[in-house]
């Protein structure tokens, strides 16, 4: 449990250790701080919850409560473990603390660094005086004067760090386990992330059950006859006898009409007026004109910084916090991760002279702006993301390239922006009339906007989620017109159109919506969505997320039995409670005793997993597909259609509102991919190739077994003999493949003899052809060597040195994709085994369901090595390569 600051005494000189979280941070402080300070990194969290079963100590194995790594009946006591790949360099800070006489603990300042600084102190256990060095720059002046001005732990930021720790364990580790029994193996549910789950699924659902509606409307074209421009302008039929014409926003969902005060056109009706309209005379009928103002956007916040760097750079969330990861710790923007978008007054300062001395004193305010934030709770650091440093380096004067040069750019903008006078223009309304010739009086309108003072707008403009949305800087200059002002309709037309589903999240919307609706930190979103991604709840078309028929049945299952867990208010009232925590004006016990056993006859989240014995498995992943016969089911191996028995696997790149039930029979009516291709004259058996989960293969049809004599037992499954199979070679398709390449293909592995009394096998494998003696094994060049090598030729091969590593790795890459912004080595596209991968000569990472070799970029390729590197640092995954030590990513929830 969280415990205070030692007090003991040093001899108050000598050697300083300065301990901070990344070894880039580390060198780079380092040379600020000078003689008398040891700058050391932690390489991210020391220790955690245990994170498999062999991390847990041995006399706590015994325990109930030991997977978990929390002591639900003992105040949530959480059990603390020392990473395995940590302990090494936790030696390295013992050693150097020993030699050292004061302890400077500057992890970042946020809660998650604030409980890293924790862990250091209660592992490391100084005897030393410590302090609490904090600092949102990396500049000369900012290490100094924090160094300098040091403080104590914040215990209740800790206790709100660690009471969110432990209660995404007992939600994680309680609740998948269910999702395992009743959905499918491997499976995982997030306090968070499954709620970001729900968000993309029921987005979808409204896809689904969208039903456009078509409605006519007419433009006009009208010319001034006047010499000056613009002369000639478009406007839009708005009513017809008073009676308004209907557009999109009347309509609901379900395509029919919201109001009976709207008249609704159809193609017939709108053609047949605009033919009654046109060589008809027309006038003004009145113009308003108002004074337009635009103020400047707030400087970035970690959401508002993720949400433009997608529009503007398509940046994903994940790969934008990596690139404003390393412009702080090389010094060149403040900390990343804050709700706040205050500046401190040398920032203003800075910001207002830049502005003053690029496009004049004219567009520079007479008092500073002052931005106070609109996030309810914030808190993480304390001033908004922007340049570091007392004055300003354009992007010219940093030496950056590539992204981080580009996202440099794009803070140091919105920065200088902020502190920039108002943008003030127009905005003008033109209603025009006309009668048609059967006395129908029909009304035009038109906008326009002109910008008289450009203001904050020479600086910086930002992007909308909708592209057909009008830019802040963008002008519809309309003529100057005065009431009563006669005009003529060189083109009147009728114009059809249709309403369209809500458009789906783009990584930019998700966390804009998330963020309004108060769920998580904004300091997570970028490691939620990652995480989502990575599980193959969501997948991405384009920029946009689709949920896979999994996520679906996740969703289902979590809505049906679990439904205060994936409730957006529930959620959003977790975190209200995790900051009265942080503030101090609540007790963490308490709070997670309430969530775990319940309250006041309120089920807690024990009771709810207690018994799942009335969820339906089959129904909860079952979803009948509107207008047929046919249900889309969730199994095991995927997800497929199912209608009477008759059964086909969906296309991984289909999205659920694309399987209507004209695709789905298209589906079930395409050829199964089986072909019969003859018998087996050895056995009789037939032989069929078939198109697999893991790839195209061939097999054989084993006789079925007679039934048992009167009073015998059934033959136990585990001991009916099993058809033998192989895979396709490369060189080989289902529809191209013969008789005799499928029988040579049964014969795997062939004996090629003996040596030193050891038989010799060529076979098949997960990496490719090989041959196998005892343990030890030699690759083949191609596959079809299978079948030529001999025991001389394997003799030969045994007797050369073991290689190490993939022979593809030699292979030409299919793509260069630019330098990954980690490791700052070159990466590339290959073909591997089981499918093109992305790598940086240290780590690879596989293509994921919507990535392609044509069309991936190195921020998405950048994402994977990342997502790979952390996997294999939590010990979920192997290490391909050596891979240096590089800083843990925050966590998410």
């Amino acid at each position: 449990m969280p415990a205070k600051n030692g007090t003991a005494k040093g001899n108050g000189a000598g050697t300083r250790l300065v301990i901070v979280e990344s070894p880039a941070k580390a060198k780079t402080i380092a040379g600020y701080l000078g003689r008398g300070y040891v700058v050391e990194s932690s390489i991210g969290h020391i220790r955690d919850l245990p994170g498999s079963a062999s991390e847990v100590p041995a006399k706590y194995k015994g325990e109930p409560w030991a997977k978990l790594g929390v002591n639900v009946e003992r105040e949530f006591e959480p059990l603390y473990v020392v990473n395995t790949d940590k302990r090494q360099q936790v030696q390295k800070l013992k050693k150097l603390l020993a030699e050292a006489d004061e302890l400077y603990l500057a992890t970042d300042e946020d809660r998650e660094g604030e409980a890293i600084a924790w862990h250091l102190q209660e592992v490391l256990k100084p005897k030393v005086p410590v302090h609490r060095m904090v600092f949102n720059e990396i500049t000369k002046d900012a290490i100094q004067r924090a160094a300098a001005n040091p403080r104590e732990l914040n215990m209740p930021l800790v206790n709100a760090q660690e009471t969110r720790r432990v209660l995404d364990r007992l939600y994680g580790y309680e609740v998948s386990p269910v999702l395992w029994k009743k959905v499918m193996p491997k499976l995982s549910a997030g306090r968070v992330q499954s709620v970001a789950t729900r968000l993309v699924v029921e987005r979808e659902r409204e896809r689904i059950a969208f039903v456009p509606a078509h409605y006519w409307d007419i433009a006009g074209q009208f010319d001034t006859g006047k010499d000056e421009e613009p002369k000639v302008f478009k406007a839009g039929l708005v009513s017809v006898d008073g009676k308004r014409v209907a557009q999109g926003r009347d309509f609901a969902s379900d395509g029919t009409l919201k109001t009976r005060d709207a008249l609704h056109l159809d193609e017939d009706a709108a053609r047949a007026l605009a033919e009654r309209l046109r060589d008809r005379p027309y006038e003004v009928k009145s113009v308003e004109q108002k004074p337009y103002t635009r103020r400047p956007y707030p400087p970035f916040r970690t959401t508002t910084l993720q949400q433009e760097a997608s529009r503007k750079l398509n940046f994903s969330a994940k790969y934008t916090m990596s690139v404003a990861q390393k412009l702080y710790e090389n010094g060149f923007i403040t900390y990343m991760r804050t709700d706040s978008i205050t500046l401190s007054e040398t920032a203003i300062t800075a910001a207002r002279r830049q502005a003053a001395a690029l496009f004049g004193g004219q567009y520079v305010p007479d008092k500073p702006r002052v931005y106070a934030s609109k996030v309810k709770n914030a808190q993480e650091a304390h001033e908004a993301i922007r340049p570091a440093g007392d004055t300003f380096r354009t992007p010219a004067e940093t030496g950056l390239s590539g992204d981080q040069f580009r996202l440099y750019e794009l803070i140091w903008k919105r920065t200088i922006a902020s502190q920039m006078k108002d943008a003030l223009g127009q905005s003008v309304s033109i209603r025009v009339t006309g009668t048609s010739t059967r006395n129908e009086r029909a009304e035009f309108g038109a906008t326009g906007k002109t910008i008289t003072f450009y203001g904050f707008l020479k600086a910086y403009v930002e992007s909308a989620d909708d592209p057909s949305t009008d830019r802040d800087d963008q002008e519809r200059r309309l003529p100057n017109l005065a009431e009563g002002d006669p005009l003529t309709a060189t083109a009147v037309d009728a114009e059809g159109h249709s309403t369209r589903p809500p458009a789906r999240y783009t990584e930019a919307s998700l966390v804009k919506e998330l963020e309004e609706r108060e769920i998580g930190r904004p300091s997570t979103y970028a490691s939620i969505i990652g995480t989502i991604l990575a599980r193959e709840y969501v997948f991405k078309k384009g920029t946009a997320l689709v949920p896979s028929f999994l996520a679906f049945a996740v969703v289902n299952l979590l809505e049906q039995h679990f439904g205060n867990l994936v409730d957006y208010d529930f959620t959003a009232h977790m975190e209200d409670g995790l900051d009265e925590i942080a503030r101090g004006d609540a007790e963490r016990v308490p709070w997670l005793n309430r969530f775990y056993f319940g309250d006041n006859g309120e089920e807690g989240l024990k009771e709810l997993v207690g018994d799942i014995s009335d969820i339906d498995a089959k129904g909860i992943s079952s979803f009948p597909i509107k207008g047929s016969d046919i249900v889309v089911r969730v199994g095991r191996y995927g997800s497929y259609l199912d209608r009477d028995g008759e059964r086909v696997n969906i296309p991984d790149d289909i999205a659920p509102d694309e399987l209507t039930a004209e695709k789905a029979e298209e589906l079930l009516a395409q050829p199964s991919g089986d072909r019969e291709l003859g018998t087996d004259p050895a056995t009789g058996h037939v032989i069929v190739a078939k198109s697999g989960r893991f790839g195209p293969y061939v097999t054989e049809i084993l006789p079925e077994a007679p039934p048992p004599a009167e009073g015998k037992k059934r033959t136990k499954k585990a001991d009916t003999p099993k058809p033998r199979t192989g895979s396709l070679f490369k060189s080989m398709s289902l529809d191209t493949v013969t008789l005799d390449d499928a029988l040579k293909l049964l014969s795997l592995p062939r004996t090629l003899g003996e040596l030193d009394g050891e038989p010799v096998t060529a076979q098949n494998g997960r990496f490719g052809p090989y041959i196998k003696r005892g343990t030890d094994s030699r690759s083949l060049g191609s596959e079809e060597e299978l079948f030529t090598v001999t025991l001389e030729q394997a003799k030969e091969l045994f007797a050369q040195p073991k290689q190490r590593g993939r022979r593809a790795a030699s292979a030409a890459p299919l793509r260069e994709l630019g330098k990954d912004p980690a490791s700052e080595k070159p990466v590339v596209v290959k073909e591997g085994r089981f499918g093109p991968y992305v790598t940086d000569g240290e780590t690879n990472a596989s293509l994921r369901k919507g990535d392609e070799v044509e069309s991936i970029t190195i921020q998405r390729a950048a994402e994977l090595l990342a997502e790979r590197r952390e996997k294999v640092a939590a010990g979920g995954g192997k290490k391909k390569t050596t891979t240096r030590r590089r800083t843990s990513a925050k966590s998410g929830s």
